[in-house]
């Protein structure tokens, strides 16, 4: 979080013509009333998570798992298991319509076992005082919220231990793009605007 992700995505995407999918976007249509998830989530944690609409409050319910160990692994329990089942009928349909190159967007690519998805899993990495900063700019977090959120997700030495190929996007974004195409030339993908700095 607060590491510059979607900088990383917006190239890929529009540079390598990359299927992008979002694991976070499709957790959140899995809590939805009806849903795979909705059901589970309410029983193991009461209607008080819930929103006068009915909808589960996402803010109540990341308040009441930040806060104890347990209950956040229960709740991963529940949503993590479908959305890899999602995202792998999402990866087949894409590799049956001939993409070349599939990106997953998750923040629990280790924990939830995508191993055995992908062919890489990378690491967008970014010092922690920078991503504090980045956090408070641009969602309005103080830096005790941060520092909680961040020390719920794996360290930085257990990152680059699972990880394939670490992107160090703390400097300008034409560096993080040439560690990026680089990678891809060894994969067989190159940029489909023809080596130019944007393809718009």
């Amino acid at each position: 979080m607060g590491a510059g992700k979607s900088t990383v995505l917006h190239l890929l995407k529009n540079e390598f013509h990359g299927h992008v999918i979002m694991a976070d976007e499709i957790g959140r249509e899995l809590m939805e009333p009806g849903q795979a998830c909705f059901e589970k989530i309410t029983e193991a944690f009461g209607t008080g998570v819930l929103g006068e609409d009915g909808r589960l409050d996402r803010e109540k319910l990341a308040e009441l798992v930040f806060q104890d160990q347990e209950k956040l692994a229960c709740l991963n329990g529940i949503v993590h298991p479908q959305v890899k089942q999602a995202v792998r009928r999402e990866i087949d349909e894409a590799e049956e319509s001939g993409e070349k190159l599939v990106v997953i967007e998750a923040a629990l690519l280790i924990e939830a076992g995508y191993r055995e998805l992908c062919d890489e899993l990378w690491y967008i990495y970014v010092p922690a005082q920078e991503r504090v900063k980045r956090l408070y700019e641009n969602r309005g977090y103080s830096e005790v919220k941060s520092y909680a959120i961040m020390s719920n997700q794996l360290s930085d030495s257990q990152f680059r231990r699972g990880c394939d190929f670490l992107v160090d996007n703390g400097r300008s974004l034409e560096e993080t793009r040439k560690q990026i195409v680089k990678r891809l030339a060894k994969m067989g993908i190159e940029a489909a605007c023809g080596g130019r700095k944007s393809c718009g």
